[in-house]
């Protein structure tokens, strides 16, 4: 597979696939890695792959050998040049995603805290036209039987509450790493002006709910250990109140007391 290196956003070129039996649907799993190497393998062999079309790694300058592991499993690789944080990533892996054909698009942590077994679960109903954004909820089953931190469970329940009353929405949890998006989705939701920073996912739901997308969930189980990667208790303060700054500003949009280009459809699609 092709090692390509990105400063920020990809023009992706495909391997050719001359005399390939044409597929009902392109399901494409990207990876947005950093420090990933102790965890990848793992999580790599439970993507059901018969499934799966295609599986983008995007580097995020690890200081491991997440770049040596993920070429010898086959990936398809992008390399950032230098680190463009957690949302920088991305915007990497969606603009790849989409550039390959993507109908739909898996977003997996490679920490191997969520279980790629489940992705056609999670998936199936973007590919039956029932919903645009699928959501992998840790908290439909039990996550402090899975090792959650007490702390982390509290403030995600917070958190998930407030956005439920400021979206209208019913959802479990907001703030998981495995999703999936439909290409009508991604091409709609100006995705690019977004943070960097962690806060990335949460402003994607802010915009998946001002376009009108439809939103669903399955239950996830969770796994905490050592080796998954885990965001310390500071940069989850700054990640909670970042989360209240995108749902104020969505409340602002929706009142059309202060409008957001961040919350508008795009002018024109991707393709």
């Amino acid at each position: 597979m092709p090692l390509l290196a990105v400063d920020q956003y990809v023009s992706f070129v495909p391997a050719s696939d001359d005399g390939a039996e044409p597929q009902q649907a392109c399901v494409v799993v990207v990876m947005p890695a950093y420090n990933a190497a102790r965890t990848l393998e793992r999580t790599y062999h439970d993507i059901p792959h018969s499934f799966v079309s295609r599986i983008i790694l995007v580097d995020d300058v690890s200081k491991d050998d997440t770049i040596a592991v993920a070429r010898q499993l086959g990936l398809d690789v992008l390399i950032h040049r230098q680190n463009l944080g957690y949302g920088g990533n991305q915007k990497t892996c969606y603009d790849a995603a989409l550039a390959v054909g993507a109908d739909a698009v898996v977003m997996l942590h490679p920490d191997y805290q969520y279980d790629a077994t489940r992705i056609p679960a999670l998936v199936q109903p973007i590919l039956d036209g029932k919903k645009d954004l699928m959501l992998g909820s840790r908290f439909l089953g039990d996550p402090l039987a899975g090792g959650m931190p007490i702390w982390k469970y509290i403030s995600n329940r917070f958190l998930t509450s407030v956005e439920n009353l400021a979206f209208g929405l019913h959802l479990s949890e907001y703030h998981t790493g495995f999703r999936a998006y439909s290409r009508h989705l991604l091409e709609t939701i100006p995705y690019r002006m977004n943070s960097d920073d962690f806060v990335f996912d949460q402003e994607l739901v802010a915009q998946a709910v001002a376009c009108h997308m439809r939103i669903g969930e399955i239950g996830m189980p969770t796994r905490y250990f050592e080796e998954a990667s885990s965001v310390n208790f500071r940069r989850s303060v700054v990640y909670g109140l970042s989360t209240l700054k995108v749902v104020l500003r969505f409340m602002l949009h929706r009142t059309r007391l202060r409008r957001s280009g961040k919350l508008a459809r795009r002018n024109k699609p991707t393709r």
